[in-house]
């Protein structure tokens, strides 16, 4: 990981030029920049590297510089194909900024709510399902496992391929440890997303990312929002609205997202939906483990592309 300082994210944004803007929120603001090996003597990327320069607000408070020490702890350390790599950051005066490699799709979010994207098909909703799942599994069953805490559509990042990766560990905290069923912490993350249990008692486990992955499924299942205040009262929170429709295998395709005009798999759409059934379980005990959800969604992502390829040959 590099250490920058800031005149060098300053050349590497063209001094945070707002036309290198690519978005901002609650944390601060992220530009785009390219790395470059005449940078520093002795850097060693392939350059142009395109990045994400991530500049967290100027307030200094106690609680961004602990989210913004989160991320480098938690991304220095951590390393698979369905995290946001994290190439480098700045720690220098009141400045605190993270460089990640740039992910060119942007964000699940974005596609999904968005009224001038082509909607995503059914076989791009199941990859990122299944890469989220990966990228989630693979933090809980880590030698040191992390709870992600805010698993939602924004924090979804997408390659040029479509391959989904974990981005934003601010909020990210250390499993419990020895005989320790959970961890006590400030209640943190996104309502709508957040698991009842965690909101009621800010007792924090592994179960609380697999609701909140259960609320994620659904959106990509039915393109709503997790909470949509536009919407009837009985229909604005998501899993609230959604969930005893889900064991209903005819009800179910009636809350499809009417945007996937394409011929979609019926069964693998209600399997989808039995799966987010089981996530959002009340019981967070009775909900499955991220590797299992991976083993379900295999699969169903093998049986798509097989599928795809058939397609494609019978056009040849």
């Amino acid at each position: 990981m590099i250490a920058f300082t800031f005149e060098e994210l300053k050349r590497i944004t063209k001094n945070f030029r707002q036309d290198s803007l690519l978005g901002g929120g609650g944390f601060g603001r992220v530009y785009k920049g390219y790395l470059t090996k005449d940078l520093r003597e002795g850097l060693e990327i392939e350059e142009p590297l395109r990045v994400a320069v991530k500049v967290h607000d100027g307030d200094n408070s106690y609680q961004g510089h602990r989210e913004w020490l989160a991320e480098v702890i938690f991304l220095g350390q951590l390393s698979h194909p369905n995290l946001v790599k994290l190439i480098g950051y700045c720690c220098e005066d009141d400045h605190r900024v993270l460089v990640y490699e740039f992910m060119p799709l942007g964000s699940v979010e974005s596609h999904l709510f968005s009224r001038v994207m082509v909607p995503l098909p059914w076989s791009i909703r199941m990859k990122i399902a299944l890469g989220a799942a990966k990228g989630l599994a693979f933090l809980h069953e880590a030698e040191k496992p992390v709870i992600y805490r805010d698993f939602k559509t924004s924090n979804i990042l997408l390659d040029e391929e479509y391959n989904a990766k974990l981005s934003d560990f601010g909020l990210a905290k250390d499993g419990p440890v020895g005989d320790k069923s959970h961890v006590s912490t400030r209640i943190m993350g996104t309502y709508g997303y957040a698991a009842p249990e965690y909101i009621m008692t800010g007792h924090l486990t592994a179960m609380s990312d697999v609701y909140s992955y259960g609320v994620v499924l659904l959106e990509l299942l039915t393109g709503r929002k997790s909470l949509d205040k536009s919407r009837p009262v009985r229909e604005q929170t998501l899993a609230d609205w959604a969930f005893p429709l889900l064991t209903q295998k005819k009800k179910v395709l009636s809350i499809v997202d009417p945007r996937l005009t394409e011929d979609y798999p019926v069964k693998a759409v209600q399997k989808t939906a039995m799966l987010a059934y089981h996530c959002l379980n009340r019981n967070p005990k009775a909900r499955p483990l991220m590797r299992d959800i991976v083993a379900t969604l295999e699969p169903l992502q093998q049986q798509l592309e097989e599928n795809s390829s058939d397609s494609l040959a019978g056009t040849t």
